[in-house]
């Protein structure tokens, strides 16, 4: 597995987000029922689940951390940060008050040197290569594309366009997340096409749904 020189290929770029890995500031939600140090565990799991799903796309892949990276030794993040260098993948820091803004921020970054760009979230793991290629095959008619998750958020969303300003607003990490979302880019007419709903992990009963779909 490696990744793709994008001289390889224009078509799209693919980003992945992901928050720095520190115990008590990652899966809150599922921390709460296993506690901060296995929801870190868990956190890095998923992560290089996402990962290794990404880099086994045709597409280019780089990787937003969401915040710059801490000095020192990185105890937690060191087995990933040795996978992403293995990988060449290409890190970099998520800019924006909110996830909208960031989003919004590291599309138009992307943008700038292809036609599409498309972002996962870290603990989409049911985000695999063909719905990749689903997502990118919508944005040769949409502007817009999302992935919509179970829990009324999304797991992913490309585009083709600056979107601005148009993922502001957004009450992020609840079940109004896609709904907002649509109408917003909708209302900024764009043309919006969703995908397949898939799932994220959110709490415990995903965690468990993610390690028996691993066999685990």
């Amino acid at each position: 597995m490696h990744a793709p020189n994008p001289s390889e290929l224009s078509d799209g770029v693919l980003i992945q987000f992901a928050k720095w890995p520190e115990p008590g500031q990652v899966k809150t939600r599922l921390a709460a029922g296993i506690g901060d140090e296995k929801a870190l565990e868990a956190h890095l799991v998923l992560t290089t689940a996402v990962l290794h799903s990404l880099s086994a796309t045709a597409y280019p892949l780089s990787f937003w951390w969401d915040r710059p990276r801490p000095p020192g030794v990185q105890v937690h993040a060191d087995k990933l940060l040795t996978q992403l260098s293995h990988l060449a993948i290409p890190q970099f820091s998520q800019k924006g008050a909110d996830l909208g803004a960031r989003m919004a921020h590291a599309l138009g970054t992307a943008l700038e040197n292809s036609p599409k760009a498309v972002i996962v979230g870290s603990d989409c793991p049911s985000v695999d290569p063909d719905y990749v290629n689903q997502a990118f095959g919508a944005l040769a008619e949409a502007d817009v594309v999302l992935g919509p998750s179970d829990d009324g958020g999304f797991v992913l969303i490309g585009t083709r366009c600056d979107l601005g300003d148009a993922l502001t607003g957004i009450e992020w990490g609840t079940s109004r997340a896609l709904e907002q979302t649509v109408q917003a880019l909708t209302e900024a007419d764009f043309v919006v096409r969703q995908l397949a709903h898939r799932w994220d992990v959110d709490d415990v009963a995903d965690w468990q749904r993610f390690l028996e779909s691993r066999g685990s």
